[in-house]
């Protein structure tokens, strides 16, 4: 698509989610309820327009109602965020939160952190979406004070909360299976079953395996030539299975326990590059974990949680080539996290809360590479918060204090880091009698150096200091309805936002080598904008609209003197959202996602040998559900790529054209 095209698309787009904010309406705070636990109680969601920091969301009603079928996909709708994808279903996909980089990104599952000391960024490839019940993220601190010290560790956070049992008083286990199937060999089959063990205590035992070709034609061009290409070495083979033990004591707390085991195989299909079609990468991944959090409220003053992980991650990479010994080079690195937290909240001052909470925990690294250095990290994170919340006012400050010692079994560490990390938001109801808010917020953050910038054969520096940000946040939040027009409910959420990134960790050439350096500056200015409407007609018709948009200019601020200062980084587009439109109706609800994203850049350089085209992207879904026989039936099936784009989001990395996928899903 021509920049014109985008531009046009980009402009009717931030119209249409302007216009809306005119609406006239007049309502308080809502408040949405979801039925979680082992017994059927209540539990309050988060509501986004009341926020002091951005929050967004998307539960498992909007998932299914979108046709989403991958957590990347549903990660795309949120603005300001960056999906990394390297195509294909088996393709590496990792988030970043407005321009700050993956390891800025903490990733929870289930409140426990996951996290990556090898590399610091989490592939969100390997977690289904099939059981998961809401994911949202959160930039900058949150208004929720009572969470891990790690929670405060990160500038933005993705949250993904799995079901939890839903079983009814007459029937005490709950049965589920999934098929689903597609193009490019895809087949995904799956189980989900619940059982009430006694009245205090459930289980629920999730597993899928997946596998597919991966082989999906694309159109690549040079210069003049235009040839029809088939991706190669695409292929990927996944298990995943999950065990949960839910325990609810009443007075004496809850305790909810998970086993996750993740095992893969997958190609490396490579760059698509002229006169090179060699793709012989191979890589498997086996990741494990335990995981405990308990939580107990003591008195109407005094609340308790804690949490214990064990993680274990292996990966093995190989590649076949004449030019190794024996024809094949492999690597193995394995990963181990040690983790326990504890937090206490205290809320004995009216409208005040307090909190306190301490993490530890311990990571290795062992690998076969030479000269592996066999680093051990240890952290301790220690969080105060305090909060004061009214009908019209929220206003919550935090501290963060970080130690991180290391020791290696060869070479010298690098130095300690100690470190404070102050934030502060508020959000402020302007009107009584409106639902509109302003909210303000900021956040000063750090990200400490991986192991592989740390240590990494040659190129790795243990003198690298801590890359830092500071983020602002400056926004208007309103929800309300239009009963004359049938609107039945509608968000808005507009934010302008600004990071100033410094000693950014950067690859850079020295003597001989390439050598990891604090050589970094980055400002980032933009503006995020989100819409949710929700019409009622007649005939028992709903229509609902949501929307965002993100303009984000994020430049090298490093050297006035070098080429590419006030260039935009690599692969941040300068305009960038998307459009669905979801028809409920008794036959057959259909649904149209559009994704628009603006030129980016494969290189700091912004020149246009460069440069990566925009594209626009739509999909079309359909599904119906209905009951038969004490089940309940669903049936659903996409159209991808609607229109047959070519389009990379990572250079050289050609994404699928047109697809199609549908399934049927059965609970009992």
């Amino acid at each position: 698509m021509h920049f014109f095209d985008l531009r046009r698309t980009m402009c009717l787009l931030g119209t249409w989610l302007c216009a809306c904010a005119y609406l006239p309406a007049q309502q308080v705070d809502t408040t949405t309820y979801q039925l979680s636990g082992v017994e059927v109680v209540e539990k309050a969601r988060p509501v986004t327009t009341r926020e002091g920091a951005p929050l967004q969301l998307l539960d498992r009603t909007g998932i299914e109602r979108l046709g989403l079928q991958d957590l990347s996909e549903a990660v795309c709708r949120f603005s300001g965020v960056t999906v990394k994808d390297y195509g294909g279903i088996g393709g590496l996909k990792t988030v970043s939160v407005r321009s700050l980089g993956a390891q800025h990104t903490a990733v929870s599952y289930d409140g426990v952190t996951i996290t990556n000391a090898q590399s610091g960024q989490v592939d969100i490839s390997r977690f289904s979406l099939d059981n998961v019940e809401a994911v949202s993220l959160s930039i900058g601190q949150t208004d929720q004070i009572f969470q891990t010290a790690r929670m405060y560790a990160s500038a933005g956070a993705l949250n993904i909360q799995t079901e939890t049992p839903r079983l009814e008083d007459t029937r005490p286990y709950r049965l589920q299976g999934q098929v689903k199937a597609g193009s490019f060999g895809l087949v995904n089959p799956s189980v989900r079953y619940e059982q009430r063990l006694s009245k205090p205590y459930a289980l629920s035992f999730h597993t899928d395996w997946l596998r597919a070709d991966g082989e999906y034609p694309f159109t690549f061009t040079n210069g003049n030539i235009v040839t029809e290409e088939k991706r190669k070495n695409s292929d990927i083979k996944s298990f995943r299975t999950e065990l949960n033990l839910f325990a609810d004591w009443q007075q004496q707390g809850t305790l909810r326990v998970k086993g996750y085991w993740f095992d893969s195989k997958r190609g490396l299909p490579g760059s698509v590059i002229l006169y090179n079609d060699y793709h012989k990468e191979r890589l498997q991944n086996r990741n494990g974990f335990v995981q405990a959090v308990y939580e107990n409220r003591f008195n109407e003053y005094l609340s308790f949680k804690g949490q214990g992980k064990f993680d274990y991650s292996w990966t093995r990479y190989q590649d076949f080539h004449s030019q190794y010994i024996d024809g094949e080079q492999r690597d193995v690195y394995t990963q181990r996290e040690y983790y326990v937290s504890g937090a206490l909240l205290y809320s004995s001052i009216q409208y005040v809360s307090f909190s306190v909470a301490e993490d530890f925990f311990v990571n290795t690294l062992d690998a076969t590479t030479p000269k592996c250095s066999f680093p051990t990290r240890y952290t301790s994170l220690t969080a105060l918060a305090v909060q004061y919340k009214s009908s019209r006012l929220t206003a919550t400050a935090s501290l963060l204090g970080t130690f991180i010692t290391e020791e290696l079994e060869i070479g010298e560490a690098a130095a300690d880091r100690k470190r404070l990390s102050p934030a502060f938001s508020l959000s402020y109801r302007i009107l009584s009698s409106q639902n509109l808010r302003v909210r303000a917020s900021y956040k000063d953050i750090f990200r400490t150096p991986t192991f592989n910038d740390l240590y990494y054969d040659r190129i790795g520096n243990k003198e690298l200091e801590s890359e830092k940000a500071q983020q602002y946040n400056l926004g208007l939040t309103w929800s309300g309805a239009v009963s004359p027009i049938r609107l039945e409910y509608i968000s808005i959420t507009a934010d302008g936002f600004y990071n100033r990134v410094t000693d950014k960790i950067v690859a850079l050439p020295t003597m001989f080598i390439w050598k990891m350096m604090n050589m970094g500056k980055v400002n980032i200015k933009g503006v995020d904008v989100n819409l949710s409407t929700r019409f009622t007609l007649p005939h028992e018709l709903f229509l609902q609209l949501d929307g965002s948009y993100s303009w984000q200019e994020a430049t090298d601020a490093t050297d006035k003197d070098s080429k590419i200062y006030g260039h935009q980084i690599p692969y941040t587009p300068l305009h960038s959202g998307n459009v669905s439109v979801a028809f409920e109706n008794p036959w057959i609800n259909i649904s149209w996602l559009l994704t628009a994203v603006g030129e980016r850049y494969a290189l700091q350089q912004n020149i246009e040998a460069n440069r990566i085209d925009s594209y626009v992207e739509q999909q079309l879904s359909f599904n119906r559900s209905f009951r038969w026989k004490g089940c309940t039936i669903w049936f659903h099936a996409e159209i991808v790529n609607l229109g047959d784009v070519t389009y990379d989001v990572i250079r050289y990395y050609p994404m699928p054209g047109r697809s199609y996928r549908g399934g049927i899903k059965i609970t009992y």
